[in-house]
């Protein structure tokens, strides 16, 4: 007769079995209810049986499921941060000074990237409120969040920032994009610039648009009538920029001095104007790393990427503590440093 093969049991995974409270009930030679009062710290039981339930947790290393907490307090203690590009320098302070904020208020900060994708932006923030976060601050992507009217309605505290949101009103905390570029601007212009170039980021971004608008205000302030081809918006992909920045020096009438548009724009121009015979002028919004050590340093607008994440996490434990107050448009100011590149006179 022939000899069936017997299957090899498949092994346990290791990964996924954790330890539960009818474990370290079991292990102590205790009820349920015990285990829990001890787990959640309540009185009711006796030093020894708290003893025998506590090596019991440690020998298993159980930790407490928050989730039954959860159903009964309605709260997590946890906010959800959705950023535009996790890589981005910008956004780190940002990041963490919203999770300083959290970490001061109990609370565990979950975030997570859009990649500038409006669709990827609605998916995450959903994916994080049926995760039961207590609140959001979303650096948005898209321009329409009324998929969020439901959840706000349903207690889930919002605040944006950087950007505002799109069709519904909500809290948002920016920095003063407009004002900060007509300040750059102005400043070349001072320094005897006329023909001055912009290279910005794609134009459905509010701190794009608001940016190209300051742009156009102190040049309209000077008296100075922009050319089309001094302004190039699009994707900030290095190629895309080298690009608007060659364009732009070698034309029949070069632009004298250029004004990026963020620091992605400002590392892309700042390589190409290394490698050039002649000096240009330039300013760029947002600071960067080792601007200051560069040959000349490069002048800056700068904004406090931590002060708008404190204020808007700050903004969102408010609404937390139950204040009532109208959505707010906070608008916090931007700084010219000058480090030698924007205080550069025209070539010739």
């Amino acid at each position: 007769m022939a000899e069936t093969a017997s299957r090899p049991e498949r092994p346990e995974s290791r990964y996924g079995n954790r330890p539960t409270m009818k474990d370290v009930a079991a292990r102590a030679g205790v009820g349920l209810k015990t285990v829990s009062r001890v787990v959640n710290g309540e009185p009711g039981v006796t030093p020894d049986t708290e003893r025998r339930v506590q090596e019991a947790i440690d020998a298993l290393g159980f930790r407490r499921n928050d989730s039954a907490r959860v159903l009964r307090k309605g709260r997590t203690a946890s906010i959800g941060l959705v950023l535009e590009d996790l890589a981005d320098p910008f956004y780190g302070p940002l990041s963490r000074a919203v999770e300083e904020v959290a970490r001061a208020h109990g609370a565990l900060l979950i975030n997570g990237s859009s990649a500038e994708d409006p669709d990827r932006e609605q998916e995450l923030v959903l994916a994080l409120c049926a995760r039961r976060v207590d609140g959001l601050v979303v650096i948005p992507a898209g321009d329409d969040h009324r998929y969020l009217e439901p959840e706000i309605a349903a207690g889930v505290a919002t605040v944006f920032v950087d950007r505002p949101a799109g069709k519904i009103d909500a809290d948002v905390v920016l920095s003063d994009s407009f004002g900060g570029a007509r300040d750059g601007v102005a400043h070349l212009i001072a320094h005897g610039h006329r023909r001055i170039g912009f290279i910005g980021d794609q134009p459905r971004i509010h701190t794009a648009i608001e940016r190209l608008r300051g742009y156009r205000a102190a040049m309209e302030d000077a008296g100075i009538a922009v050319e089309e081809e001094w302004m190039s918006l699009g994707a900030t992909d290095p190629d895309r920029v080298e690009q608007a920045t060659r364009t732009m020096l070698s034309a029949p009438d070069p632009v004298t001095a250029i004004f990026a548009g963020n620091n992605r724009v400002t590392v892309t121009v700042v390589r190409v104007l290394a490698g050039l015979p002649r000096p240009v002028a330039f300013v760029g919004f947002d600071d960067i790393e080792l601007a200051d050590l560069l040959q000349p340093g490069v002048t800056v607008v700068a904004q406090d990427a931590a002060q708008l994440g404190r204020t808007a996490a700050e903004r969102l434990f408010r609404q937390l503590d139950g204040a009532s107050d109208a959505p707010e448009r906070i608008e916090l100011p931007t700084r010219l440093i000058k480090r030698g590149s924007g205080e550069l006179p025209p070539a010739g």
